[in-house]
């Protein structure tokens, strides 16, 4: 039985029908007999409302306040795919940054993550349960101990995925974005892009470094340092 980490970007939820599609997608998954960890990302362009919503009220919001408004955007899709999930027979269990124990840096905004605690998500898988978990986000430890939620930076859920992957043992990272791979230009700007089979952590770093989107660079990094296999 091998597990899988998976994780679907913003076009790939971003809307019911498609997070539907993602429920019918697992199932064939879970028929092969594999356990499974999902990470999502906010549905569509949640996160740039959102953002806007708090900028219309404030030209200078508090970055923990940010914090906590940005974050409800993949709890959201975390949440509803696993109602998904559970509808169509496939025990599910959606959970937070911070339920999970992302423990990250304190630095509001554009954490980095200092350690994954997989004690819940073990205990879960144990019982047979897909767990969804939403990306983009953590939690810092206060002075108190107590947990402050805090986000990873534009296109944290891919550092989230390649993290948990690193934490849970998985061998390869899923990556579901709304290009069909690696291109070697933007198919949206240039028309003949070519697909790349195959390409090593460096030359995407490197891709990364002059506007290429679709993985983000710390994933990369993170993948490269532990050895992670990605497929996008």
């Amino acid at each position: 039985m091998a597990l899988l980490i998976k994780k679907f970007g913003g076009t790939s939820v971003g809307d019911l029908q498609k997070i539907k599609n993602i429920a019918k997608h697992i199932s064939i998954s879970r028929e092969a007999g594999n356990d499974i960890v999902i990470v999502v990302s906010a549905m569509g362009n949640t996160t740039d409302k959102l953002t806007h919503m708090a900028h219309s009220i404030s030209s200078n919001p508090h970055k923990r306040e940010l914090d906590m408004l940005l974050s409800t955007g993949e709890q959201i899709t975390s949440a509803l795919l696993s109602i998904a999930l559970n509808e169509y027979g496939i025990p599910a269990v959606s959970m937070t940054g911070s339920q999970v124990e992302i423990i990250t840096e304190s630095l509001h905004g554009k954490a980095r993550i200092l350690e994954i605690k997989t004690e819940r998500i073990t205990d879960y898988l144990n019982q047979g349960y897909v767990v969804v978990v939403a990306g983009f986000q953590g939690a810092s430890l206060s002075h108190n101990g107590s947990l402050e939620i805090t986000t990873l930076g534009r296109g944290g859920s891919d550092t989230s995925a390649v993290a948990l992957s690193t934490a849970l043992g998985a061998e390869k990272c899923e990556i579901y974005t709304d290009v069909p791979g690696v291109l070697t230009t933007d198919p949206r700007i240039v028309e003949n892009a070519k697909l790349l089979d195959l390409i090593s952590c460096e030359e995407m770093l490197e891709l990364a470094s002059v506007g290429a989107s679709v993985l983000h660079p710390r994933a990369v990094e993170i993948a490269r340092n532990y050895g992670i296999k990605l497929y996008v």
